[in-house]
């Protein structure tokens, strides 16, 4: 062929040719599922082609002017102006705001004060102290009773010396003392045969002369050692000092700080049994020292 010949063909091919927009679409057709299968597994040069070109980048698409309205444009502080009515403002508190704050497990709910107990007036103050003395086992505090009462302490003191000077003046078989530090109801002294002869009816165990001089040697010199007490009797007192720790009229007030030997002394049931408030009440002991107690004492050293 010639080189005339080849360009009439082209001019006719250019001049035949129809652009793809412009061609008739053939009719759409089931797809074969044998052709659709041969034609996963064998890409064509077109999709390889595709394939090797670079991913085409989409542009971002716009806002449409529906979507302005919508979209809330990011405002500053200074910008935002006075919160709305009703909105909580940053940094303020929950319950500023009306939203009510949830109380933590921690802490504890404020419990109301009681109410104060209604003052007693002097008949009923002085009838609940009678009806509780005459109960007691063991002298009782002026402010244990006001505790119990649920009255000023200062007035309890003041109506219990009433009552006292009250029993004594209408000479009743009973008065009330002040003994070991509280109150309690004894007999008289007058009567205390009477009362020995119904309670004890012969059976009273009293002290040995050597528990009785062992506890009055206790009482006047306390706090003492054993070997103190021994040493002032003349003989050895460890089995005395126990039978008056085992009745309760002695007990143990720490050690000596030179020896570290137990040191003794009377308890507040000794006090009782005695009726004395204190061992300041004890009597005098130089009455009843013999006249050369000076002459011992230096005879023992």
């Amino acid at each position: 062929m010639s080189d005339e010949d080849r360009r009439d063909s082209l001019a006719d091919q250019a001049a035949a040719w129809v652009p793809p927009w412009e061609r008739p679409r053939p009719p759409a057709a089931e797809p074969d599922t044998a052709d659709t299968a041969s034609d996963i597994a064998a890409p064509s040069p077109a999709t390889d082609d595709l394939a090797a070109q670079p991913p085409v980048q989409e542009p971002e698409s716009a806002a449409l002017p529906g979507d302005l309205d919508r979209a809330e444009p990011d405002r500053t502080e200074s910008d935002r102006g006075e919160p709305e009515p009703g909105e909580p403002v940053v940094g303020e508190s929950s319950e500023a705001a009306g939203v009510p704050r949830r109380q933590s497990a921690g802490r504890r709910r404020v419990t109301a004060a009681p109410e104060p107990a209604p003052e007693l007036s002097d008949t009923e103050l002085r009838g609940a102290l009678e009806a509780i003395l005459l109960v007691v086992d063991e002298p009782v505090s002026e402010l244990v009773l006001a505790q119990v009462l649920e009255q000023p302490a200062e007035r309890v003191g003041p109506v219990l010396d009433e009552i006292a000077a009250g029993y004594t003046a209408a000479g009743h078989g009973f008065e009330l003392r002040r003994a070991a530090g509280g109150w309690r109801l004894y007999t008289r002294p007058e009567y205390a045969t009477y009362v020995e002869r119904f309670v004890l009816d012969g059976q009273s165990v009293r002290l040995t002369q050597a528990a009785l001089e062992t506890l009055a040697v206790v009482a006047y010199k306390q706090p003492v050692t054993r070997s103190r007490i021994s040493a002032i009797r003349g003989v050895n007192c460890d089995g005395v000092i126990r039978t008056l720790v085992t009745r309760g009229l002695v007990e143990e007030c720490g050690t000596e700080t030179d020896s570290g030997a137990f040191l003794y002394k009377t308890t507040t049931l000794f006090l009782e049994k005695l009726g004395l408030n204190t061992v300041d009440e004890l009597p005098p002991l130089a009455p009843f020292l013999p006249d050369d107690v000076e002459e011992l004492a230096d005879a023992t050293r």
